[in-house]
This record gives structure tokens, sequence and C-alpha cells, in this order.
């Protein structure tokens, strides 16, 4: 008897281990079992019945939303770009690439400069600002953003964990160990950690009256309480707890001299922690003090002469790059940056602008009839 079956159920009766046969089972691999088949299971997701959805794009439904976006969005882009210019801001690049500025003398200081360099300088404030100020220091052409400087740190060691303060991890070289003693904190991130002294003063008549500058509240409260923490032990006595490690080799005094008061002493310095945290682009800037207002019938920082003292100890002429103080206040949507207001001002226009080309457009031709008229 001649057996007749087509080439698709042999691939049919190959790929299940047998030989298709009309009428039968699968010969010489399944036994007797049930008929192997590819066909998809009969559900909505596999034979595609699903529901489906299209929207149909029209000019009554292109054009009110062009409309709305634009409507919406110029009013929200001016709001926000007259907070951003409500905000005061004052900036002083002390770089000393100048040779008129007062700090030129200190253009190539190195980091051990033995007396450090102090340069004064002396500015108006046109325009009072009413409500909490903050100071910042800015850097230029300085790559925090780099793959090798941002890795080279050991957060165990960070965190207060002991062994890693003895034994940071490799990712810290070359700044692992100095003379054969562990660096805390190691890595080049802290070892290139800004160190300038930044003093404000105001000038009344020749005198001169310091701005209170408060040192604390400015880092991140996760980075204080979680990320950074001493090591464990006697809290009180941080000289015993880092014995055995040694300063960063830029660091003119070791990590638990950083300042007098314990809670802001070792890694949990709030200057150490802001600067830990890397920045994204090359130009930066970094919270460095705060100055509060003590009272509401007075402004912050009056309008007036003011002088500004720095004791100059970061280098940055051999990377050309820049340092500035920034004065600066806040707002709801935070520090002075027109861009986002501009950015939702351009885009709404943008959308205004097609919502009314179309509707002529659309008032032009819409109407038109477009059937064809076939001659007899």
């Amino acid at each position: 008897m001649a057996v007749n079956y087509s080439a698709k159920e042999e691939a049919d009766g190959h790929s299940s281990g047998g030989v298709g046969v009309p009428g039968g089972g699968a010969v010489g691999g399944g036994g007797g079992g049930a008929v192997k088949t590819r066909k998809p299971d009969n559900t909505a997701f596999k034979q595609q019945r699903l529901p489906a959805w299209q929207p149909i794009l029209t000019a009554g439904t292109v054009l009110p939303a062009f409309f709305i976006i634009g409507l919406i969005f110029i009013p929200i882009g001016i709001g926000i770009f007259v907070t951003s210019n409500n905000i005061r801001e004052y900036e002083i690049d002390y770089t000393g690439t100048e040779p008129s500025s007062p700090c030129n003398k200190c253009l190539n200081v190195s980091w051990d400069s033995t007396p450090p360099c102090t340069c004064i300088i002396n500015f108006t404030l046109e325009h009072s600002f009413e409500s909490n100020v903050f100071m910042y220091y800015g850097l230029s052409n300085f790559y925090q953003n780099h793959r090798r400087y941002v890795k080279s740190r050991d957060d165990s060691q960070l965190n207060g964990d002991n062994s890693s303060l003895l034994n940071p991890s490799k990712e810290c070289e070359p700044y692992r160990t100095n003379e054969d003693k562990p660096i805390a904190p190691c890595g080049a991130i802290a070892n290139s950690m800004f160190n300038d002294t930044l003093e404000l003063y105001r000038i009344d008549n020749d005198t001169r009256t310091p701005i209170t500058l408060i040192k604390k509240g400015i880092a991140w409260w996760t980075d204080k309480n979680v990320k950074f923490r001493n090591p464990t032990g006697d809290g009180n006595n941080l000289t015993m707890l880092f014995q055995g490690t040694t300063k960063p080799v830029n660091w003119p005094k070791p990590v638990y001299m950083l300042d007098s008061e314990p809670d802001n002493n070792g890694f949990i310095n709030e200057d150490f922690i802001v600067w830990m945290r890397t920045a994204a682009l090359p130009t930066f800037r970094k919270l460095y003090r705060l100055i509060e207002r003590k009272n509401n019938l007075q402004p912050t920082l009056q309008a007036g002469k003011y002088s500004l003292n720095i004791t100059y100890n970061y280098p940055v002429h051999s990377f050309d790059g820049r340092k500035r103080m920034i004065l600066s206040t806040i707002s709801w949507m935070g520090g002075k940056n027109p861009f986002l207001g501009i950015a939702y001002i351009t885009v709404g226009s943008i959308c205004f602008f097609l919502g009314v080309v179309l509707l002529i457009i659309h008032h032009k031709y819409g109407n038109r009839n477009t059937s064809a008229d076939i001659p007899n």
C-alpha cells in the first residue's frame, strides 16, 4: 500500500521524532502518543485577537491639544522664570589670573605652602539679600566625573568599618597608603578636597564687622547620618580611633583635626562630606556656609560694602581651573536657574504657534470637497 503525505507533514513528523502518516499518529517516535502540532494555542494573545485602540488624529482633537499645552506651559514658564530672576546672586572670581587681582600673588600656591597665602577682595552689594543667604565655592575645569576619580574611594572605610580603616580598598590606589601606613580617608577624591578658607566682613565707615557663617547643616541628612560615620569606639577621642593611619598626601592635617567640635570632626565633617559628593559637570558649585537671617525687619545682607578674606590654599592654575565665591538666596524651586522657565515658555510658544498655523490651514482647506468628479 502506497503512503502519500505532504512535505509539511513530513517536516512535522521529523520535528516530532517520527514519520507523520495520514489518519494516524507519529510512526517510530511517539509510540502511540498524542499528535504533536505547531499550531499556537487558541488564546486571544497567541491568535492575535486582543482588543486594540488606535487614535484618529483630526482637527477637532489636535488643535485643542496644541492650544491647551500652549496656554498651560506659557504661564508656568513665566512664573518659573520670574521666580528665578527674583533670586539674588553675587559671584566673585578670585582665581587671581589677572595681574590686577589681589589674589594674583597666590596664583602659584602649592598644597603645602607655609605660611599660607592670604588675599582680600573688596566688593559692593547693590541690592540687599532679604532671606537666608547660601555661600558657595565654585570650581571650573575640574572633572570630578572622571571614571577613575569617582571610583577612588572606600565607602566601607567612610562608613566607619574598622577593618577597612586599616586595610583600605585597592580602588584607592595610588592614595591607599603612604609611608607604609593606610591613608584615612583614602582615594583621589578625599586627597583633592577643597581647603580654601573664606571669611566675609561688612565695612561701615572703615569698620569691619564679621558676618557669622554657619558651617553645620550644609550636607545632606542621609550623608551625615547614614553614609559617613567615624570608626567605632570612643567617639570623644578621635586621635585613638584613627591611630595607625596617616593623613592624605595633600592634606595639611589629619582627618581628626578638621574641626574642634566632635560632632563635626573626622569622617562626619560636613565640608568633607560635601566634597565627597562628586559633581557631574566640570563646572560646579558646592555649598560652603550658611548665613541665617536674624531679624525679620532687616535683610540678611544689607546693600553696601563688604570684603572677602581668602586663605588661598587650593591650587587650580596648573590645570587652567578657576575658583569663585557665590552668594545666593533660594526660592521654592531652589537656586537661580532660568533654563526651566525658558524651556516651558519655548515649548508652550511653539505649540501655540503650531495651533494657530494648523487652524488657518484647516479653515482654508478643511472644507474643500475632496471627492473626485467622474465624468459620464
